[in-house]
């Protein structure tokens, strides 16, 4: 199934949009004097907005000859930019692609480009495309990546990646890119898998996202020589100057685990860079509670407080996007042909909208949400409640293990030598160490060790929510392990806390257990409760959820917990593998 953006409206919508500008239709809604950025000319512009269903049809002093059940809005006083986009998102943590972007839209981000990983590991292509197409129909615009490497080390790798996979992917028009590249140690070392696929993307038209944390000026330079066009891994100034003076295009990240973007710009001041036209905003996939006080109209706001050039900070959350990823004919804008993705400013020192166009379609209107989305159908697209035909029993719960995995900080894992007794049924909250497991979601393996240095008072943590879309398991005590495990059963897929044979919190995640389909609202305050409850218990790093996905996640040094067992990630080696069930 192919999703069919390249000719968005068929000849007789055409006909009737030119209609509309000779005056012989009506269209269906006009926003009059309005005051419009116009990123071309780098001007506040005045004049009034011609919108027929989904699509600008005209914007200048004119006013429509009909106006036969049209919605007219007087825009006087009011400012109107683009809909934000969101270049980099992650849209499934612990939210879901719909309810996501029907919360960034209540904040005038109108349209994502987005992660495949998920859609790609859990779902089969018929299912995955499918998804695609029903959130085509939803008002937010959304867009997607096509992921070269799965992030972890697992069984099957070849079959996911296969090329018949690949090329559908690649081919769909919904897909702007191929990346983010995770795996480009690989390419280094001379995977041509990675670099034929990167090649295919530019042959058509298409963009490679690199993920480049650290990069040496050498390295950024292979890695353009391979392709790549954008990096959204700048820790500082410097290494946004770098990526610029090699051509690439910077994302500038400010995100649940790195909130970097009041450093960014201040020491991009201190590199001496002034001009914004190859910069663009990203949250990179931040965690639920994150959101509270919006998306990319937050990062405008923080960009203006830094100093940032008013239409700059706007052009980096719009026009810079549509531009890079070759999408401006649609997006971008507020210009004749374009999606009617609108946001209305009381000013332009305030990016948070009023009112919100998304489609043409009023998704916030006077400050009151408009419901505009259609309801998802989720068990048709395959995000069912997780079933488990398989129990946990104590016999699992065995960590003889010699080698334990130590959380230095939220991203860097080593490895350490375990020297204590974990043949008890309950560990010590005097140390920092606690039981982990990894199992599998179908119940064929698992792999058991010690992780120090997550907290010293929870006793279990179970959560079907992970890189993998395995069962991690994680806490001092394994009766509670194995009642968190079975609670996380009962609700169809979740996050469980336990503590003395009692459930304290939980967030059912019914979409393959990977998902809520609660309100953002909702799973904000779930996220933030079991914060909360986790840092009373010792947890002291930033994001717990970032946590739990990172403790696969093989793009990050220097071990992990993977479907394949220990993971030495600078070796490339398997240091204790799985143990079958």
């Amino acid at each position: 199934m192919m999703i069919e953006k390249r000719y968005r409206w068929k000849s007789e919508q055409i006909r009737k949009h030119v209609a509309i500008v000779d005056g012989k239709q009506a269209p269906t809604k006009v926003l009059l004097n309005a005051t419009y950025l116009h990123p071309y000319i780098r001007q506040w512009v005045k004049g009034n907005v011609w919108i027929c269903d989904d699509r600008i049809v005209y914007v200048g002093p004119n006013k429509p000859k009909r106006l036969d059940s049209c919605e007219v809005v007087d825009c006087t006083n009011q400012m109107l930019v683009s809909g934000y986009i969101e270049p980099h998102a992650h849209p499934f943590q612990l939210y879901n692609p719909q309810t996501l972007a029907e919360y960034a839209a209540q904040f005038g981000t109108t349209t994502l480009i987005n992660d495949n990983l998920f859609l790609f590991l859990q779902l089969s292509k018929k299912k995955a495309f499918s998804f695609l197409a029903a959130m085509e129909k939803q008002p937010v615009t959304m867009y997607w990546w096509c992921r070269l490497d799965p992030q972890t080390e697992m069984d099957g790798e070849e079959h996911f990646f296969s090329y018949k996979n690949m090329k559908s992917w690649l081919e769909n028009d919904a897909v702007l890119q191929v990346g983010e590249l995770t795996g480009w140690p690989r390419l280094l070392e001379g995977d041509d898998f990675i670099l034929h696929w990167m090649q295919e993307a530019k042959k058509i038209g298409k963009k490679v996202e690199g993920h480049f944390p650290g990069a040496s000026d050498r390295t950024l330079t292979k890695m353009k020589l391979f392709g790549a066009d954008a990096d959204h891994e700048a820790m500082t100034g410097s290494d946004v100057h770098k990526r610029l003076m090699q051509g690439y295009t910077v994302s500038l990240r400010h995100s649940s685990i790195r909130p970097d973007l009041p450093t960014l710009l201040k020491e991009m001041k201190q590199c001496g860079i002034h001009h914004y036209d190859h910069c663009m905003f990203t949250t990179d996939g931040s965690t639920p509670a994150f959101y509270e006080n919006g998306m990319i109209d937050e990062m405008i706001r923080i960009a203006l407080q830094e100093g940032v050039p008013e239409i700059e900070a706007y052009r980096m959350a719009t026009w810079n996007v549509a531009r890079y990823y070759n999408i401006d004919h649609l997006h971008g804008s507020i210009t004749p042909g374009r999606i009617a993705h609108i946001n209305i400013l009381e000013h332009a020192s305030n990016p948070t909208p009023i009112s919100v166009l998304a489609s043409g379609q009023w998704v916030k209107r006077d400050g009151v949400p408009v419901h505009a989305f259609s309801t998802m159908e989720w068990d048709v697209h395959g995000l069912a409640p997780l079933l488990l035909p398989w129990d946990l029993q104590m016999d699992d719960l065995q960590f003889s293990m010699p080698l334990g995995m130590y959380m230095e900080n939220s991203v860097i894992i080593k490895p350490y030598s375990i020297s204590m007794d974990t043949s008890a049924d309950e560990l010590s909250t005097d140390h920092d160490e606690s039981f982990l497991m990894l199992i599998d979601r179908n119940g064929k393996w698992r792999v058991n060790t010690v992780l120090k240095g997550f907290a010293t008072h929870v006793q279990a943590l179970v959560s079907s929510y992970s890189n993998t879309g395995d069962i991690i398991l994680i806490g001092k005590s394994k009766r509670d392990l194995l009642l968190a495990f079975k609670r996380m059963k009962q609700i169809g897929g979740g996050i469980v806390l336990c503590e003395q044979g009692e459930v304290i919190h939980e967030i059912p995640l019914p979409l393959g257990g990977l998902m809520s389909a609660k309100p953002m609202s909702e799973l904000m305050q779930q996220e933030k409760a079991l914060g909360k409850l986790l840092r009373e218990r010792g947890y002291t790093f930033a994001d717990p959820i970032y946590t739990l996905l990172f403790l696969s996640s093989t793009h990050l040094p220097y071990v992990r917990i993977t479907p394949k067992g220990i993971y030495d990630v600078m070796h490339k080696t398997v240091l204790f593998p799985t143990i079958m069930r």
